[in-house]
């Protein structure tokens, strides 16, 4: 595998770590870092050839810097889906 195939994947990979941050709870960091995290896996997979198994560890890695980061480690805001009372 070329090198060139690999640049894509790996900048929606630190992208997705960067804005696995949205949210004021673990939960709400869990849910949105996995969703973005399958979107960006799913979008790298399918470069490399397996969108399914992408979004899958993209999901997973998210999740898991959502949930393992907190609010004061990166704070990007309320995530889209809570209230702006």
């Amino acid at each position: 595998m070329t090198i060139g195939k690999w640049i894509a994947p790996a900048t929606l990979a630190a992208a997705m770590l960067a804005i696995a941050g949205c949210g004021e709870t673990r939960t709400d960091r869990a849910i949105s870092g996995g969703a973005l995290g399958a979107g960006a896996g799913a979008v790298g997979g399918a470069l490399l050839g397996s969108p399914g198994t992408g979004a899958i560890i993209g999901g997973a890695a998210g999740a898991a810097a959502g949930g393992l980061t907190d609010k004061d480690d990166i704070d990007l805001g309320d995530p889209i889906w809570k209230d702006k009372d």
